[in-house]
């Protein structure tokens, strides 16, 4: 077969096989063909948690963790960051290229003028607590779009796909601003057409009595940095979940729904605000040593370091830094910006993180810039999922055109009692 292959020889037959190596992978079915009689069911990989499964081809984001490169449809995140705005991105995520002046302008206007959401939600959201978490409102909100708009189950035609796309991402923020409020006790605020994409959001959720409300345009960029540096992230916890449930084909708002429920956990959307929790908890620069030994007995974890992809500082994180100072300077320094800096310092010069590849992430800063802005801590996890839907569609888009697309099915090495009859209640214990 060539050098490109990999000999597999079963010792318990003593037969070799040739696998194909292809992109630093092999066919997981190729190993269905090493079996002890043909009775056997064949060989298959264990891999919990899919630490070293591909589980498609995709064009969309690249990632090098070793030396911290993160790259949308080959552009490196730096670039985007300082040069392009959020909506630019999501254009080059969904489409492949970035956008003409004629193609932004009227991706810009279809959003736009898609950010209002039917009166029926309104009576919907009316019937959470009031003291509901924005995020579960978000996700029992967008599944509910499911509802109004019955035609979206159609995903082969792909004019509907394009409707459903920029409903999607033009209802996000129109929706996480009216669970803030809603959470806040306060009125719903109307999109406003005249404003940016992140500047609109901004106005559902802050304004109150002025008649215009003018972001401001310092905050109104942070904002949009950081849609941009959350919009994908590859084949993550969420995308995952949003390539497998729509895997079965229903609706994309459903689909959003599930990949947003498996952001809302602590160990995926909801690390910044363990972050904030974390420095919040150590209050002070000089508590900082006394943390990292409690950090290094195991009695405390250091949240916002590590990530599972990076082994090197996570290029997100240095943008966010930069633009945390640029934040503070509208909104007054965030005592807490003090303590991560210095706690940043410190572990980035002790040899315990640092044989550990322990480096900030993209949530140490992030969480501080939203506490700054003036969001609670249940806000985070829901500003996460604001741009990370165009990441989800963009996965999704991507998922529904490959060729010989069929339904994920993993499977499992079962573990449970063997055959067994049943046994009549009086027979029992």
């Amino acid at each position: 077969m060539g050098k490109d292959s990999l000999s597999v020889t079963d010792n318990r037959t003593g037969k070799t096989y040739e696998i194909p190596i292809q992109d630093g992978t092999i066919p997981a079915m190729d190993l269905r063909r090493i079996k002890v009689d043909d009775d056997d069911f064949g060989l298959m990989s264990y891999d919990s948690a899919y630490l070293n499964t591909a589980s498609c081809r995709s064009t969309i984001t690249y990632i090098d963790g070793d030396h911290g490169i993160l790259e949308y449809r080959g552009y490196p995140i730096e670039q985007l960051a300082e040069q392009s705005t959020f909506l630019e991105v999501a254009y080059l995520l969904l489409y492949g290229e970035l956008p003409t002046q004629d193609q932004l302008d009227r991706w810009v206007y279809d959003i736009t003028h898609h950010t209002m959401v039917h009166e029926n939600l309104r009576i919907f959201l009316d019937g959470f607590r009031y003291d509901a978490h924005p995020m579960g409102i978000l996700i029992s909100t967008v599944a509910a779009l499911s509802t109004f708009y019955p035609e979206a189950r159609n995903v082969n035609d792909w004019d509907s796909v394009e409707l459903q796309t920029q409903r999607l991402v033009a209802k996000m923020p129109t929706i996480s601003a009216f669970a803030y409020r809603h959470a806040m006790g306060l009125p719903y605020i109307y999109p406003d057409n005249d404003l940016s994409y992140p500047g609109n959001f901004v106005n559902m959720m802050f304004k109150m009595t002025e008649l215009k409300y003018k972001p401001n345009p310092i905050l109104e960029r942070a904002l949009d940095i950081l849609f941009i540096l959350h919009a994908d992230h590859e084949q993550n916890c969420s995308t995952s979940t949003m390539r497998m449930v729509g895997s079965s084909l229903p609706d994309p708002y459903v689909a959003v729904a599930a990949a947003a429920a498996a952001l809302y956990g602590p160990r995926h959307g909801g690390a910044n605000e363990a972050v904030v929790r974390m420095l919040t908890e150590i209050g002070d620069v000089k508590n900082i040593p006394e943390f990292i030994d409690s950090v290094k007995q195991g009695q405390r974890r250091l949240m916002g370091f590590g990530h599972r992809v990076y082994k090197n500082y996570d290029p997100r994180a240095r943008i966010v830094k930069e633009t945390a100072h640029e934040v503070f300077e509208v909104t007054g320094r965030n005592p807490l910006l003090d303590i991560a800096l210095e706690l940043e310092t410190i572990a980035l010069d002790d040899e315990y993180f640092v044989s550990r590849k322990l480096y900030p992430n993209v949530d140490f800063y992030s969480g501080i810039i939203y506490q700054a802005l003036g969001l609670p801590t249940t806000m985070f996890t829901v500003m996460f999922a604001i741009p990370r839907t165009v990441g989800w569609m963009a996965q999704w888009r991507e998922m529904l055109r490959e060729p010989g697309n069929r339904i994920a099915r993993p499977r499992q090495i079962y573990e449970g009692a063997t055959t067994r009859d049943y046994v009549p209640m009086a027979d029992r214990g």
